[in-house]
């Protein structure tokens, strides 16, 4: 019984732990999409484009359309893919702890849409772009104050090198 307990504090712990991860909880929450060792000072690199160029926009409450703020995001994101023809990108669409799972799901759809129609508006090929919502199953901040809420109502973008092709 005592290994059983012992066997629940540490895959506590461990969950716990993912909880604190800045860029958001496993591989592919806005991470670099998995490529390793890449400088963020090399304009090419995955690390360059989640750093400098940006790879995630906010969302107001229950919204799914782009802010200004996020066209801006958006905009440097389309320049940075058209200039790198080898990467693809998941966008990842967030929600915050408010609402239904169902909603949130359906919410997070929609904000990666947002993202997705907007960077093939700009140029970047729908072959190249996928969407995958987790609705509120992943936020980066756990607390239930507007803050928090605030930083996971997003949409994320995150770059690999061609995978598919």
């Amino acid at each position: 019984m005592r290994s059983i307990s012992s066997s629940i504090v540490i895959a506590a712990a461990l969950a716990l732990s993912a909880c604190s991860n800045p860029s958001g909880m496993g591989w592919g929450s806005g991470g670099a999409g998995g490529i390793g060792g890449a400088a963020s000072s090399d304009p090419t690199s995955a690390a360059y484009f989640q750093e400098t160029v940006g790879d995630r926009v906010l969302f107001a409450v229950d919204e799914s359309t782009l802010s200004d703020t996020a066209r801006a995001t958006l905009e440097a994101q389309a320049r940075w893919l058209m200039s790198n023809p080898e990467y693809e990108a998941v966008i990842e669409g967030h929600a915050d702890e408010q609402g239904t799972r169902e909603y949130n799901l359906a919410l997070g759809a929609r904000r990666a849409s947002a993202v997705q129609e907007f960077l093939v508006a700009r140029g970047v090929s729908p072959a190249r772009l996928k969407t995958v919502s987790y609705g509120k199953e992943r936020p980066i901040e756990i607390c239930s104050v507007e803050a928090c809420y605030a930083k996971n109502r997003r949409a994320v973008t995150v770059v690999t090198a061609g995978l598919g092709s």
